[in-house]
């Protein structure tokens, strides 16, 4: 098994506890309602907390599609969130799974910096292809974006 670590930064003028009530305490909610594509989260397994199997159903190109992701670690604490895409359409065949960490820190004038790490657990010794990364991270980045939209036109969320 080959294993890819990706890192990335983005800053957001929104705080960043309420970056992470958004995509992170109230997201199996809020998402289905502010990012088109995603038409419903429901958990298949557990409780939503570690562990627990999240399916989330999508639609791209008028095709509906799943992806099911599992709940790694919550750290309501320190502002942080791991997953891993399991299965569905967002997992390539090369990819045994593909882990993402999430962490928000405070950032210049109140908002905040959202670090992101995304590791590729391949198959054998299969690489992620750059088409693969890059469309994965258009696809983190809208869904970053329509969630801080949304946000900023809500300042009382």
């Amino acid at each position: 098994m080959g294993v890819f670590r990706f890192e990335d930064e983005t800053t957001s003028p929104v705080a960043p506890a309420k970056l992470y009530k958004a995509l992170v305490k109230d997201a199996d909610t809020l998402v289905p309602k502010v990012v088109d594509a995603v038409k419903s989260v429901e958990i298949v397994e557990g409780n939503g907390g570690p562990g627990s199997i999240k399916k989330l159903t999508v639609v791209e190109g008028g095709e509906t599609k799943h992806v099911l992701h599992k709940v790694e670690t919550i750290d309501e604490a320190n502002l942080g969130y791991s997953y891993s895409i399991v299965g569905g359409a967002a997992l390539p065949d090369t990819v045994e799974k593909i882990t993402f960490e999430t962490k928000f820190v405070a950032g210049p004038d109140g908002g905040s910096i959202a670090k992101l790490a995304a590791t590729h657990h391949t198959k054998g010794d299969a690489k992620p292809s750059e088409e693969e990364l890059k469309i994965g991270k258009a696809k983190g980045n809208a869904f970053f974006k329509a969630i801080e939209a949304y946000l900023l036109a809500n300042p009382d969320y």
